[in-house]
């Protein structure tokens, strides 16, 4: 669990997993939108998986990126 305080965040530090998890041998991130990406070889390109994602949102405007998947 990640314990670490985020800038802009008061209070308590709420209850956080890992964005990544093993299935079958193979591995996956998760967002917080609840999206699943994999399967990945190992965690490490799990990881690389999910900077590229990151990357990827990062480079849509601002509105885009505040709309939530439900």
């Amino acid at each position: 669990m990640d314990t670490n305080i985020r800038a802009g965040e008061a209070g308590p530090t709420p209850f956080r997993s890992s964005r990544f998890f093993c299935v079958g041998g193979k591995w996956y991130f998760t967002t917080r939108e609840g999206f699943d990406s994999g399967p990945f070889a190992t965690k490490e390109r799990a990881e690389i998986g999910l900077k590229r994602f990151l990357h990827v949102i990062n480079m849509l405007p601002q509105e885009a990126r505040e709309m939530r998947v439900h």
